[in-house]
Formats: structure tokens, sequence, C-alpha cells
């Protein structure tokens, strides 16, 4: 039963990480789509919209592998401080 709680845990991680890496970008896009269509501004402002929506999902992936490797600091760390009979301080 916990393997299949793990399963799950990482699979909606994921899912959440894919949808957080395509958010920024989609919505960026979706901006430029309006100011083009609004205001008759040339096709070029997709090009920086979409380096600053690929910069909104770097930082999404930089701020979610921080965020794991301090998950797994604190496993780790727990591991490591765990007392057991046979061990002599």
């Amino acid at each position: 039963m916990k393997q299949w709680s793990e399963i799950l845990r990482n699979v909606t991680m994921l899912s959440q990480l894919g949808l957080s890496l395509i958010t920024p970008l989609l919505l960026c896009l979706a901006v430029c789509w309006l100011i083009v269509s609004k205001t008759g501004v040339g096709s070029w402002i997709f090009i920086p919209g979409f380096f600053f929506g690929m910069g909104g999902s770097v930082t999404v992936a930089y701020k979610f592998y921080l965020s794991i490797n301090k998950q797994q600091m604190k496993e780790n760390k727990k591991k490591k401080n765990k007392i057991s009979f046979n061990r002599h301080l």
C-alpha cells in the first residue's frame, strides 16, 4: 500500500510540474496575442513574449528543484539522526 501512495504522490507532483511549466509560457503568448489583435502591433511581439514565458518556466523549474532538494535533505537528516540500540555515542 505504501508503494501506491508514493507512486500517486510522484505522479501528481509530475503533473503539477508540467502544468506549472507550461502556464507562464501560455499566459505570455496569450498577452502577446491580445496586444497584436487589439493594437495592431507586428507579430514580432511574440518573440520577446516567448522568451519571457520561458524565463518564467525556468524560474518555476528552479524553485521546484530547490524544494525537492530541501525535502531530500530533511529525509536524509532524519535517517542520519536515527539512533539505534547498537549505536554508541
